[in-house]
C-alpha cells in the first residue's frame, strides 16, 4: 500500500485508544515533511501516548493511527499549542480533505515473522 512506512506498535495491553487520521495530500511538500517529523517527536512528550503507525500511498493517501492509554492523553496532544498550528496549516495548506475517527481498543494481537 505505501512507499512511506512507520513501524508497527505492538505489546500494548487493552484498553487503549486508537486515533485514525486519514488524509489526502495536496501536490508538494510546502513544510509537510518537516512538520510530520516535528509532530512525531512531540507527541512523544504527551504522558499516555503509546505510539503510532504511519502509511501514505504515491497517490497522497495517508493513514496515521496514534495509540493513547486514555482520553486524557488524546485530549492533551490535541491541546498543544504546535498540534493546533499544525493542524491549521494542514487546512489551508497540505490536505485536500481528511476525517479523524477515535476507538477504545478492547483486544489487540498480532503477528511477527522471527
Amino acid at each position: 500500500m505505501s512507499d512511506q512506512v512507520q513501524g508497527l506498535v505492538s505489546g500494548i495491553e487493552p484498553p487503549y485508544y486508537a486515533v485514525v487520521f486519514t488524509s489526502l495530500r495536496t501536490e508538494g511538500d510546502n513544510g509537510y515533511g518537516e512538520t510530520a517529523v516535528e509532530m512525531g517527536e512531540l507527541v512523544k512528550e504527551i504522558p499516555g501516548f503509546l505510539g503510532y503507525e504511519s502509511a501514505r500511498n504515491p497517490g497522497g493517501l495517508g493513514i496515521t493511527v496514534g495509540y493513547f492509554r486514555d482520553e486524557e492523553a488524546i485530549a492533551a496532544w490535541r491541546g498543544r499549542v504546535e498540534h493546533q498550528q499544525a493542524q491549521k496549516r494542514g487546512r489551508a495548506d497540505w490536505y485536500k480533505g481528511y476525517s479523524v475517527h477515535v476507538a477504545k481498543v478492547e483486544r489487540s494481537y498480532g503477528f511477527e515473522r522471527g
